[in-house]
């Protein structure tokens, strides 16, 4: 059997269409479709519903074909390795649309540089998908800002420490004081993200335990349209620094200065336990600024 058939099975999954799925891999789709026509007919199941509207999904059968055809082929891509040294295959990584944006580009676009022959997939999802798509192999590994590691079959290595800032417009009253305790937060109209969004949880989280009102005047799903709704008008936040840092230092926002120390989260990179490390996943993550003596990979390339 030919591994790209399970190549070309994977990619016409993720994007749930056969045309996609050729455009992308540079196939013809009659191609495409005589690949997975052949996998069915080796393992002798329907791998996909097919509807009228020329929407697809997968059967039972394909989905657990897509967690095994991951599986194996990271064991053809551990031995490629192994054999040649060489760096290529593929690097998927599931992360919240924050860190994909204002964290991820530059250890990228280095590990890029040394592995020109590695294929990387940038997936953005809610933390709980993240983690899923980790344990389940639908991805190499997670990026996520969090403040607890609970699930023990996974391993969590943190990166560093991220502070959260309170962001105003200048004209906002608290943005002329020198100092701000929750107090001053009573009754403020938040522009706040999804409730998904686990440092809006842990900020309605110290606000409920001190007793703290508040009130949620607009939820928008993109810290973009955050910070351009904090400079136009009324309204306070929350924000990964790193998320409102260049409009901070344009002075185009203000961070309040909070007296309150547990407004902070961490960068946590996920993988799985039983993952195999290659040499460019291993490299990824030491740019992302892990030491390797912080993380004791299972099976890590020496």
């Amino acid at each position: 059997m030919d591994l790209n058939y399970f190549q070309t099975f994977r990619e016409v999954a993720l994007r749930q269409s056969f045309t996609k799925a050729a455009e992308e891999l540079g196939y013809a789709q009659s191609s495409v479709t005589t690949q997975i026509q052949k996998l069915e007919k080796i393992y002798q199941v329907k791998l996909f519903e097919r509807y009228n509207n020329n929407k697809i999904r997968l059967t039972s059968a394909g989905e657990e074909l897509y967690k095994l055809s991951g599986q194996i082929l990271e064991i053809f891509e551990h031995s490629q390795e192994k054999l040649t040294k060489q760096g290529g295959g593929s690097l998927t990584i599931a992360t919240m649309d924050s860190l994909a944006s204002y964290y991820l580009p530059a250890p990228i676009q280095t590990t890029r540089t040394q592995y020109p022959e590695l294929s990387i997939r940038l997936q953005t999802d809610r933390e709980d998908l993240i983690l899923q798509k980790v344990r389940e192999g639908e991805a190499d590994v997670g990026l996520i800002l969090a403040n607890a590691s609970s699930d023990s079959g996974l391993q969590w290595i943190t990166i560093r420490e991220e502070p959260l800032v309170l962001i105003v417009n200048s004209d906002h009253p608290l943005a002329a004081q020198s100092e701000v305790t929750l107090n001053h937060l009573a009754n403020e109209e938040w522009i706040m993200p999804e409730d998904s969004c686990n440092y809006r949880q842990l900020l309605e989280k110290i606000l409920r335990k001190n007793g703290i009102p508040y009130k949620v005047a607009l939820e928008l799903g993109s810290p973009e349209a955050i910070k351009r709704s904090i400079m136009a008008g009324p309204g306070i936040s929350l924000l990964p620094q790193m998320i409102a840092m260049d409009e901070i230092q344009r002075q185009e926002l203000t961070v309040l200065p909070l007296v309150h120390t547990d407004f902070t989260m961490e960068i946590q990179l996920v993988i799985h336990a039983r993952k195999w490390i290659s040499h460019a996943l291993r490299q990824f993550i030491i740019n992302l600024g892990a030491k390797e003596s912080d993380w004791l990979p299972v099976e890590a390339e020496s």
